[in-house]
């Protein structure tokens, strides 16, 4: 850091002193921010995209997704995580929706256990399509945290009067979302079906 230049107004040196313990009560709230708080942060209430009658989904046609691309992997499938594997790698009928780019489709790569290959996948969104829950799961888990800046008013304990300081406030936005479609009228399904 540099050192604080010396300045001949004692009114000056007082802003300049305050303005110093704002930058390290900001530096001490932005460092305690660590991923386990911020994933405890709010999530953001978004609206659905995608709004489609029971009739539509009933009639629209049945889209099977396949992997586009797919790169090997050396490693050897450890045993342990087969009937993991295999519950992820059932096919479960959802509707991808792009939060930040409206409509348009969703590429990612997957390989959700080591030893096997790596799949580059091309979700349309706003659809109802049929795809492995290891896939849908990880669309789910694409969200970001918005980091919003808040004055508050901070009462203090020795008498002197009240303080202002900023603290960084955060929220988890959704940047992709999978919800599950169901073809069957029950008031038993719930929303989380995968």
């Amino acid at each position: 850091m540099v050192d604080k230049p010396k300045l001949t107004n004692s009114q000056s040196e007082k802003e300049l002193d305050k303005a110093q313990k704002q930058f390290e009560t900001f530096d001490a709230e932005v460092k305690e921010m660590t991923l386990d708080r911020m994933n405890m942060a709010p999530k953001a209430e978004v609206e659905p995209q995608t709004k489609m009658a029971q009739k539509d989904i009933e009639k629209s046609k049945d889209i099977y997704l396949k992997p586009n691309k797919s790169i090997g992997c050396k490693e050897k499938f450890n045993e342990k995580f087969r009937d993991s594997y295999n519950f992820d790698k059932e096919y479960v009928h959802f509707i991808s929706e792009n939060k930040e780019v409206i409509g348009e489709t969703i590429e990612i790569w997957t390989r959700p256990y080591p030893g096997m290959a790596a799949e580059m996948w091309q979700v349309p969104t706003n659809k109802p399509v049929w795809g492995p829950r290891y896939l849908a799961e990880q669309i789910k888990r694409k969200f970001y945290h918005r980091l919003i800046m808040q004055q508050h008013n901070i009462s203090s304990s020795d008498g002197l009067g009240n303080y202002y300081g900023s603290m960084a406030v955060d929220t988890t936005v959704p940047r992709l979302t999978a919800a599950p479609v169901s073809s069957r009228k029950s008031i038993f399904m719930g929303a989380n079906s995968f």
